[in-house]
């Protein structure tokens, strides 16, 4: 099957998206077309990602004087403290602007490496290369990067773009279930979202790209990056429009923080159990019709994925995430920023539901209830 290619194009940027089997053969190519003064580059690379990626990469790039720096990938190590270890790495080699960094992982390592790009010397040449479901058909897309802090995920960041990003469908046939589950979650809230025949594409096909079936598994990723390229072409820094792309990442985000980033949940997990409460939230505040629910958790049953919505039928576990809650960055006020769904392709705009802390309680019993 030929390599898929989507161009991420506005007036401010254009960069490639290239995903398919095999398609890292071409990043020797792309990096001589792309980055002809570089001399150095640096590649970080997920400690997950197995050895003969590594090997292949040091074939590719044996023209170039190689960095290679480990990661472990980690929310807790998505901080300011390992950003600072790869700007000294850099510093000490003098890498200039024109040189390369390279990120080779998961959403995680690219958000990090990314960082560090954009503010290494006021921003270096940067290319992510991919290698779980999530960041494939989501992360690596749309040049958001940065770190975790103490109050809240994702709160120290900039908005910085790759040069190229090469989605190689060969990584993920390594990854564990829950890990294929994680980058599900993201395609599900993106044809949720947007894209109707999308999700009955995905009501049929689901169980073959979680088995890693390579043609339904590259159609879900590029379909998947073409719904959040849409929103971000048309708000780049997420002033608006952009922030549909949180649907159900308000609760998830707050479940991540009160289980302090553990492994026992994983992001896609967490998106998973926060999609299904703020369709609830829809249902009460008369913004989306039970009928709704009813078909997102039917793919939930026919997939296996209703361990991960355990918990909200407990009103109790539900008013436990509201101190989570108020800390969420699309907050602006003292009320709670919801995405919420009209139907299945069609969300409310941003902003149209700011809802009370007390209102969120009163809520919680009957969101319990569905």
């Amino acid at each position: 099957m030929k390599n898929q290619e989507i161009k991420f194009k506005n007036k401010n940027h254009n960069y490639s998206i290239i995903i398919g089997m095999d398609a890292l053969r071409i990043l020797p190519k792309q990096i001589k077309q792309l980055c002809p003064k570089s001399k150095n580059i640096a590649l970080i690379i997920d400690n997950n990602v197995p050895k003969k990626f590594k090997y292949k990469l040091k074939k590719g790039l044996k023209n170039y004087n190689l960095l290679f720096l480990s990661f472990n990938a980690n929310e807790k190590n998505k901080s300011m403290g390992v950003v600072n270890y790869y700007l000294n790495k850099l510093l000490s080699k003098n890498f200039n602007r024109s040189d390369l960094v390279i990120a080779v992982g998961g959403g995680i390592t690219g958000d990090v490496v990314g960082f560090v790009s954009s503010i290494y010397k006021r921003g270096i040449n940067f290319i992510n290369i991919p290698t779980t479901l999530l960041a494939q058909a989501d992360s690596a897309i749309g040049g958001k990067t940065g770190v975790n802090s103490s109050y809240g995920k994702n709160l120290v960041g900039a908005f910085y773009q790759p040069r190229l990003v090469i989605s190689d469908t060969t990584f993920i046939h390594s990854l564990p279930k829950k890990e294929m589950i994680c980058g599900y979650a993201e395609i599900l809230k993106h044809s949720i979202i947007k894209d109707k025949k999308f999700f009955n594409w995905l009501k049929k096909n689901t169980k073959f790209v979680l088995t890693k079936k390579t043609k339904e598994l590259i159609y879900a990723i590029k379909k998947s990056c073409e719904i959040k390229i849409h929103f971000v072409n048309k708000d780049v820094n997420e002033k608006g429009l952009r922030m549909i792309l949180n649907f159900g990442h308000t609760f998830a985000h707050a479940i991540e923080v009160k289980n302090n980033y553990s492994k026992k949940i994983t992001h896609g997990e967490a998106v998973l159990t926060g999609m299904i409460l703020a369709i609830k939230l829809s249902i009460i505040v008369k913004n989306c019709s039970k009928k709704v629910l009813d078909q997102v958790q039917d793919i939930y049953k026919k997939n296996n994925l209703t361990y991960t919505i355990k918990n909200v039928s407990d009103s109790k576990w539900i008013r436990s995430l509201i101190p989570f809650l108020k800390q969420d960055k699309k907050n602006d006020d003292e009320k709670i920023n919801f995405l919420l769904l009209k139907k299945i392709g069609l969300t409310n705009l941003p902003g149209k539901f700011k809802i009370s802390i007390t209102k969120i309680k009163t809520y919680a019993k009957t969101i319990s209830l569905y």
